[in-house]
């Protein structure tokens, strides 16, 4: 049996009964990386007076395929866990390559609710449309970075992305420069003693938060492009009665159905 386990994003208290007892009758947990789970449990047995006996191995971005060659699908006739840094395993880190492999191999397996960064940031953000795109963590640098955040840009979607201490302000400045009045909510340091939001444009928190020192992580809440879509779309019966030649509009019906110029063509000299 495989279990993915969701742990607190900051606050100890945001774990769920049934993440204690999941991590308490495991055998065996893959951990993203095992110091940061070790120091979990301890401070989730002082704090719920809870033991763990489970094995601890590192099953990380770097080695998951290996490991999952090497091992057997009767691995999981045990009870094993398998947690991320913080969070909902799966989102940004190597959860979804344990799913794959027990969809391949019929392995029985759940994945428990729990604390997830994004939602709550936009919860927070107080923006009211419903549809979003999640980026996770953009490209680090070049032409690969630049792309993405056009695409998010032009995007009718508000779009949420995770974003590193010390890309944040260049990331504000990229923005500012390319619509300085653009909605954003940046959330710092979610359920933990400092956490902080900010709203405002573009322009505004680029030119705050390049006086301060940013630390700490953040989640970026990008409001979606307000520009109309000025495309004009036609249906066939639209075309059918606009006064033009015939040849002209067999071209046109022939561009938004699966028949040729000429079928058309025919179609209408028979009408």
């Amino acid at each position: 049996m495989l279990t993915l386990v969701p742990t607190p994003i900051g606050n100890i208290e945001d774990i769920t009964f049934r993440a204690l007892r999941a991590l308490k009758q495991a055998n065996i947990i893959l951990c993203e990386d095992t110091r940061v789970t070790k120091k979990l449990l301890t401070l989730l047995s002082d704090r719920f007076s809870e033991t763990f006996q489970a094995k601890l191995i590192s099953f990380h971005e770097h080695n998951q395929y290996l490991f999952l060659q090497k091992i057997d699908p009767n691995f999981f006739d045990q009870n094993v866990a398998y947690v991320s840094d913080a969070g909902m395993p799966g989102i940004s880190d190597p959860g979804t390559a344990l799913v794959r492999y027990a969809q391949e191999y019929g392995i029985d397996y759940e994945v428990l609710p729990g604390p997830t960064a994004f939602v709550t940031a936009y919860v927070a953000s107080g923006f009211e449309e419903k549809e979003f795109c999640f980026f996770a963590f953009l490209p680090h640098k070049g032409k690969a970075r630049e792309e993405k955040i056009r695409q998010l840009l032009a995007s009718p979607n508000n779009s949420v992305l995770y974003e590193s201490p010390h890309r944040l302000v260049k990331l504000l400045e990229q923005i500012a420069s390319a619509d300085p009045d653009r909605e954003l909510f940046l959330a710092k340091e979610l359920t933990k003693k400092y956490e902080t939001f900010f709203k405002g444009s573009a322009k505004e928190l680029s030119e705050k938060l390049s006086k301060e020192t940013i630390k700490g992580e953040w989640v970026v809440v990008i409001q979606g492009s307000q520009q109309k879509d000025s495309t004009l779309s036609l249906d066939i019966e639209d075309i059918m009665v606009l006064p033009l030649p015939k040849k002209e509009k067999a071209k046109l019906l022939s561009k938004i159905s699966d028949k040729s110029i000429k079928e058309w063509y025919s179609i209408l000299n028979n009408s």
